[in-house]
């Protein structure tokens, strides 16, 4: 489950990103909603390469904060996973910080086997005019120097944006500190037309205020910035996105299986105060 992290980039508002009454208040300039999702997991396939025999869990998504104050995204991904033989669980904690005006991210997960914390990832990146640097404090202190990218908030920014343009396709390069926070990755997204639940949308209800808002359908495929070629994604992950950022019915594609992910919870707060 090393991949997990990325999906905090999908559900950021994770990483993300119809405004009702509360988001048309609560909202801030760049139309993101601050607020708790919380999301049952169940699995969907697996190879019998993957020695997966079962998989259940939950994804808890916390974003917080405002455009002057920065976004703090508190990010908790557990799942058993039944090897047929044996259990084990895995729990990825990661909390991540980013400034949009300053263009400034940072970043630290956790990952535990079984209450055993088995690795352990932290640092901060700044975009420069045409490269990131990213400065590691674990689990050595080193420094890198990337291909510029977004960040994962600016880069939900810029599904949404596409999104209303009717632009159904583009590409893009991300820095979101997962795996060991040395890397950048190519995405390609591709949006659907924008459309309103039907009856039988039963991931709807949990939305609360924002059930019968219209969403638009994405998917957005991660390769490794070294790939050439046609290669295949390292991870997929395809989601409902309302345009304040908020995601439901998700559906994370690891290549040797696939997790679904229900909308359970969802929890507006109140955005960071402007000092």
């Amino acid at each position: 489950m090393h991949r997990s992290r990325r999906a905090a980039v999908l559900v950021a508002a994770s990483a993300a990103t119809c405004l009702s009454a509360f988001g048309a208040q609560a909202a801030v300039a760049s139309g993101l909603v601050p607020h708790r999702a919380v999301y049952d997991l169940r699995l969907k396939e697996a190879s019998e390469r993957s020695g997966i025999a079962g998989m259940v869990g939950r994804m808890v998504y916390e974003f917080m904060g405002s455009d002057c104050a920065g976004y703090t995204t508190n990010f908790r991904f557990v799942t058993e996973v039944d090897t047929g033989e044996t259990k084990r669980v895995t729990d990825q904690q990661t909390t991540t910080y980013e400034d949009l005006a300053k263009g400034r991210f940072r970043f630290e997960t956790k990952s535990f086997t079984d209450d055993q914390m088995d690795k352990q990832v932290s640092g901060s990146a700044t975009d420069g005019k045409d490269k990131l640097t990213v400065e590691l404090s674990a689990p050595e202190r080193r420094e890198v120097q990337l291909a510029d990218g977004r960040f994962p908030t600016a880069h939900m920014l810029d599904v949404i944006d596409n999104a209303k343009r009717g632009n159904r396709f583009f590409e893009s390069r991300i820095f979101d500190g997962s795996d060991n926070g040395d890397q950048t990755l190519m995405t390609t997204t591709v949006v659907g037309k924008q459309d309103q639940p039907q009856g039988d949308d039963s991931d709807a209800k949990p939305a609360g205020q924002f059930a019968k808002s219209p969403y638009w359908p994405v998917t957005i495929a991660y390769f490794n910035d070294t790939s050439k070629g046609d290669s295949l994604p390292i991870y997929r992950m395809s989601f409902k996105l309302y345009d304040n950022g908020i995601t439901r019915d998700l559906t994370m594609d690891y290549g040797d299986f696939v997790l679904t992910g229900r909308l359970s919870k969802l929890e507006m707060l109140q955005p960071t105060a402007c000092k």
